[in-house]
């Protein structure tokens, strides 16, 4: 019973509280404390980005690569074109990089949607590169995210630093480059040259404004990287900016000594490829007045490329507007020079 349980268990208590003192036993010791764990491998630190080829598919004559950029932080789309066989072959061979207009478009380079340069192409040995997208970038590093396109460029650093050695490496090429583009591309051609005079043994601008920091020029270029979105400003600053004058290739002219270089431009004339009736205001009026200027710079270049005694080849037109079919003739006028500048040597293309 419980009752008989407790009293029980008092009396026991009692009885050995008056009997003899009898030495409680020694606590156990306490278990040696275990060796301290020998440290491991320090947590791994993420690396820097490294710019690599993520993905590579056929498009057409071409091999689409989609090439992270470290400097852009972001994907950014290539196209090569190389001749036949030679993902099969070890041989090395020249590549010609070419650059779009302020109207990049997004699937494809309008080397490749409105002139025959693959056709041109398929009968050298030669590379030829064509970023894809970014329209009113200018191919060159801006100083800080633009708000409006959402994203700092970095064209300059990925097409002279990042993108090379991958062709190189990877793709035949042999270190040997030249670099072509019309209006923004052809500004951006000869503004890379001018920076990079190690990189490329020939340049040709088609259609471009090279004194990008002149008055006029920094008010248009502010114009046309707002259609886009943009804002000049963050590209190269205010109009005080030092970074205007070095991007500007007549400013600099003179490091483009020893390179092959080939300028072109029409008047701002309507030729065969306009048609009045059809769009006069986009695509004629419009076009007269970039050619007009393009003219313009195109002349003031040459004056100055003169007066420093560098050679170069020249093709100011009597007529024609801003287009790409003005700009597809004039790349048959200059594609031997171009070529020959590249070591390869080339008939005049028909």
């Amino acid at each position: 019973m419980p009752i008989v349980a407790t009293v029980t268990a008092v009396v026991a208590a009692l009885a050995l509280s008056t009997g003899p003192a009898v030495a409680a036993p020694a606590p156990p010791s306490p278990a040696p404390s275990p060796a301290p764990a020998r440290p491991g491998p320090p947590a791994a630190i993420p690396g820097p980005a490294i710019t690599r080829v993520v993905a590579t598919r056929p498009v057409r004559e071409r091999l689409r690569l989609r090439i992270y950029s470290a400097s852009m932080q972001r994907e950014v789309v290539v196209d090569l074109q190389r001749p036949k066989g030679a993902e099969k072959s070890r041989d090395k061979r020249p590549t010609l990089y070419m650059l779009d207009g302020a109207e990049a478009r997004d699937d494809q380079s309008g080397w490749y949607s409105q002139t025959d340069v693959g056709a041109l192409a398929s009968t050298q040995n030669v590379n030829v590169v064509t970023p894809v997208g970014d329209p009113h970038s200018y191919y060159t590093d801006w100083q800080r995210v633009d708000p409006g396109i959402g994203r700092k460029y970095m064209w300059e650093t990925f097409l002279t630093r990042e993108l090379p050695p991958i062709i190189d490496h990877d793709f035949g090429g042999s270190g040997r480059n030249a670099i072509a583009g019309a209006s923004m591309g052809g500004l951006a051609a000869l503004t890379l040259a001018m920076r990079r005079p190690d990189l490329y043994t020939g340049v040709a601008g088609f259609s471009d404004c090279a004194n990008i920091s002149s008055g006029p020029n920094k008010f248009f270029t502010e114009w046309d990287i707002s259609r886009g979105g943009g804002n000049s400003m963050n590209m190269w600053g205010k109009f005080t900016d030092p970074d205007w004058a070095a991007h500007d290739p007549y400013v600099h002219a003179d490091q483009l000594a020893g390179k092959t270089i080939y300028i072109s431009s029409g008047n701002g004339i309507p030729a065969s490829y306009n048609n009045l009736a059809a769009d006069p205001m986009n695509s004629t009026l419009a076009g007269m007045f970039l050619e007009f200027g393009s003219a313009l710079c195109t002349g003031q270049m040459s004056t100055r490329l003169k007066a420093l005694n560098i050679a170069f080849t020249s093709n100011l037109r009597s007529s024609g507007t801003h287009r790409w079919e003005y700009w597809k003739d004039e790349l048959h006028v200059a594609w031997p020079v171009l070529m020959n500048s590249l070591g390869l040597s080339a008939a005049p293309a028909p």
